[in-house]
C-alpha cells in the first residue's frame, strides 16, 4: 500500500468480520473473519496508524496494523463486554472497561490493564456500571475510571493495578473527584494532562497533579440541550460534542434537537452549529471538515461543518429497517458509521443493512466510490479511517 494511501477498516460486529480497504479505489488488503468488534469501545488509534479493537466474543485485545502484510499484530486476553478502551499518550499502556453487552443492565465489574511493550497484563474489580477511561500519562500512568451513580473521577496508579496478583481482586481508587451522576462522555489532553467528562451541567474538567486530579471550572454547554459523546479535536486542539435535546423519550426520537458544540482549549470559545432533527450521535474528524449523520423519517443525510465555517448537507439513500416513527431508534434498527482520519478530505458513511460504504470527498461533497463488502454491516457496522502519520494517535480514547 502507497505510504499516502488511507487504510479503511470496516467492523460487522453483528455478522463478526473486519475487512481493510484502501481509499479511495476500495481494494480489499485485509480480512479477517469470525471476530465481533465491540461497537460500544470502538477503535483506539496507536502511533503508527495502528489501532486497537476488542472482540467481545473471544474476549481478546487486538492491535491491528493495516499497513503492514499482516494485519494483526498482537493479542491479549481482556475481559468482556468491553466498554470503553483508551492509552496513555505515548500508545503503550492500555485500559479496557466492561459494562452492558447485550445485557439489560450493567453485571460486570471488572478493568483489564496491558502494557503492549512487556505483554504483561491484569484484571481487577472496580465498580458495577458502564464506566469511561482515559490513561494519563507520564513516568507514572494514572488509569483514570468515570463511573456514575454515584458519579466520580476515580485515580488508580497504572502500575498497582498492572502489579495486581491473580484472582481478580477489588481495587480502590487512591484519589476520587466526585462528578454528576449522568457523566456519558470521556476525552483527554495529553499536552496539558487534563481529562474531561460530560455531564448534564457541562464539561467537568481536571488536571493531573503528580499522583491526584484538580478539579478546575466546568465548562458550559451553553444550550439548554447536552452531549453524550465527547470527542478531542487533535488539529486544532479542542472539544467536539452532539447537544441533544427535547424530551428524551426514546419514542420522540425524531424530534430531538442536535446542535454541533466546538469548544477551543486554547481560546475558551464555544461554537454551535444546528444540524437538523431527528439521531445525531458520533462524528469524525477529517482534515479540514468535521462530519456527523443525521438519521430522521424524512431523509436521512451527511452533515459537513468546515473549518471556515461552511455546513454542506449531503442526502443519503434511506435504509430498509431504519428506524420509524412510533419506534425506538435503538432496538432493531438500522444505523449509521462514520470515519475519516484527520490527515485526509475522505469521509466514509455505511447504510446499515444493505452492506454499503459511502466514500465522500470532503472538499467537493461528491461521493467517489460505494464500496460493497458481502456483509449486511447490521446496526451500521463500525470504522475507523487511518493514514500512517495522520496524528489520529494524538487522541487516546477508543472512539
Amino acid at each position: 500500500m502507497p505510504a499516502d494511501t488511507p487504510a479503511l477498516l470496516v467492523s460487522d460486529h453483528v455478522n463478526g468480520s473486519v475487512h481493510v480497504v484502501t481509499v479511495p479505489d476500495g481494494a480489499v488488503t485485509g480480512r479477517l473473519m469470525g471476530r465481533h468488534i465491540s461497537e460500544h469501545a470502538g477503535f483506539l488509534a496507536l502511533p503508527g496508524g495502528r489501532v486497537a479493537c476488542v472482540d467481545d466474543r473471544r474476549g481478546e485485545l487486538l492491535v491491528l496494523d493495516p499497513f503492514a502484510e499482516k494485519l494483526v499484530e498482537q493479542t491479549v486476553p481482556v475481559a468482556v463486554p468491553a466498554e470503553h478502551l483508551a492509552c496513555d499518550p505515548s500508545g503503550r499502556r492500555l485500559a479496557v472497561t466492561t459494562g452492558l453487552g447485550e445485557n439489560a443492565e450493567p453485571w460486570a465489574d471488572l478493568l483489564t490493564v496491558l502494557d503492549l511493550d512487556t505483554g504483561d497484563t491484569a484484571r481487577v474489580r472496580t465498580r458495577v456500571g458502564e464506566p469511561g477511561v482515559t490513561v494519563l500519562g507520564g513516568d507514572d500512568p494514572l488509569v483514570v475510571l468515570r463511573h456514575r451513580e454515584p458519579g466520580e473521577l476515580a485515580v488508580h496508579r497504572f502500575a498497582d493495578l498492572l502489579a495486581a496478583p491473580p484472582g481478580c481482586p477489588p481495587v480502590a481508587p487512591h484519589a476520587v473527584l466526585p462528578l454528576p451522576d449522568d457523566g456519558h462522555g470521556d476525552a483527554q489532553a495529553p499536552g496539558t494532562g487534563h481529562v474531561f467528562a460530560a455531564t448534564g451541567e457541562g464539561v467537568h474538567r481536571a488536571r493531573r497533579k503528580g499522583d491526584v486530579l484538580d478539579a478546575e471550572a466546568v465548562i458550559p454547554w451553553g444550550s439548554p440541550a447536552r452531549g453524550w459523546y465527547l470527542r478531542l479535536d487533535t488539529r486544532r486542539q479542542a472539544l467536539w460534542s452532539t447537544l441533544r435535546g427535547g424530551d428524551p423519550d426514546p419514542l420522540l426520537w425524531p424530534e430531538w434537537t442536535n446542535q454541533a458544540w466546538h469548544h477551543d482549549l486554547e481560546t475558551g470559545r464555544s461554537l454551535h452549529t444546528e444540524l437538523g432533527p431527528g439521531l445525531v450521535f458520533r462524528l469524525a474528524l477529517a482534515r479540514r471538515h468535521t462530519a456527523f449523520t443525521r438519521i430522521h423519517p424524512d431523509g436521512d443525510e451527511l452533515v459537513l461543518l468546515g473549518a471556515d465555517g461552511t455546513v454542506r448537507r449531503i442526502p443519503l439513500p434511506a435504509m430498509d429497517g431504519a428506524p420509524r416513527r412510533g419506534g425506538t431508534p435503538w432496538e432493531g434498527v438500522q444505523r449509521r458509521a462514520v470515519a475519516a482520519s484527520p490527515g485526509s478530505d475522505w469521509i466514509a458513511v455505511t447504510r446499515g443493512g444493505h452492506g454499503e460504504v459511502h466514500l465522500v470527498d470532503a472538499e467537493t461533497g461528491h461521493e467517489a466510490a460505494r464500496l460493497r463488502l458481502g456483509t449486511p454491516l447490521h446496526h451500521g457496522g463500525h470504522m475507523t479511517l487511518r493514514g500512517r502519520n495522520d496524528g489520529a494517535d494524538g487522541d487516546p480514547v477508543g472512539r
